[in-house]
């Protein structure tokens, strides 16, 4: 097999990233090789802890060696961690080893030794301290990519916030025409290249029923001049539409993608419908990077209970 690896950075090593990853194994027919970024030995010992039973194939950092595809095997970029406890609490002192995975599985995407990154969830508060909304913005800043957008991808119905991890109180002074613009084109472009299609794309308002009967709105400011250029461009774009009622019935069938003003505008709504079926892209990369849509779930650690749904969607994505 001479398929390009699917790197998989696990993150934050006291997540639950570790029970779904074995799981997805047990449940997947891998298709395309994978190699994992991780501490060889907590992911051993989580392994142990759990009750799976896989073998580990290190591989270095240059991906020179060749990268088995057996089932019972786990490729393993083995990255240091030094720690105590099997299980234990997120702390700050996984910061520099979370850094070491994400660059050494950057560094291969950018000398195109690899196909694709999937990354395990990190704490926000503990790893990116502030300096980056999320890692979908920290590896922009990696790439010097100041165009991109997050996906939250199902093959039925998919959304894109125009903002990210942000406070309500800041959304409406971070949306513009050129952002809502450049997320338009990416998105477009990403199932041009992937899927051969041309999709249909609804745009929400912010306002409450996209209301603009007052001074200055951002439906008449920004939203609905960013709709009448796209237009113009021939994009399949509706809108600005009321969110209240866009996630309704046959809605859901009229378009491929909704775009929405904030994070919890539109990601509320789709993981109520797909629950965990769907994955985060990254467009705007160099490379394709997608994450599964869930967080560390810490006081799930070590349970054996967690959902792997997500993970093994993003791993069918990438395995053609």
């Amino acid at each position: 097999m001479n398929k390009k690896p699917i790197l998989i950075v696990a993150g934050e090593p006291y997540s639950i990233f570790s029970e779904i990853f074995f799981k997805s194994l047990k449940k997947l027919k891998i298709k395309r090789p994978i190699v994992l970024i991780a501490s060889k030995k907590i992911f051993g010992q989580q392994m142990k802890k759990l009750g799976y039973e896989y073998q580990f194939e290190q591989i270095d950092k240059n991906l020179s060696k060749k990268i088995t595809n057996k089932t019972n095997v786990i490729n393993i970029i083995d990255i240091q961690f030094n720690f105590k406890k099997t299980f234990d609490k997120i702390t700050d002192k996984s910061n520099r080893y979370i850094e070491n995975c994400f660059s050494t599985a950057n560094n291969l995407l950018k000398d195109k030794k690899a196909y694709a990154l999937i990354n395990g969830p990190i704490s926000k508060k503990n790893f990116l301290k502030n300096k980056f909304l999320g890692i979908t913005e920290y590896l922009a800043e990696k790439n010097k990519i100041k165009n991109f957008a997050m996906l939250i991808y199902n093959k039925n119905f998919s959304v894109c916030p125009i903002t990210t991890h942000i406070p309500i109180k800041k959304v409406s002074s971070q949306i513009s025409k050129k952002k809502i613009i450049n997320q338009v084109n990416l998105i477009r472009k990403f199932y041009y290249s992937e899927f051969n299609k041309n999709i249909k794309i609804g745009i929400t308002g912010l306002n409450p029923h996209c209301e603009s009967n007052f001074y200055d709105s951002e439906e008449k400011r920004v939203i609905s001049p960013a709709i009448k250029y796209l237009k113009k461009k021939n994009y399949k774009v509706i809108g600005p539409l009321p969110a209240d009622s866009l996630f309704m019935g046959k809605n859901l069938d009229t378009f491929d993608v909704v775009i929405g003003m904030y994070h919890d505008q539109v990601l509320t709504p789709i993981k109520t419908i797909h629950n965990f079926d769907a994955i985060n892209i990254t467009l705007g990369l160099p490379y394709l990077r997608i994450s599964p849509d869930h967080g560390t779930n810490n006081q799930m650690l070590g349970k054996n209970k967690s959902n792997p749904t997500s993970l093994i969607s993003a791993i069918k994505f990438l395995s053609n």
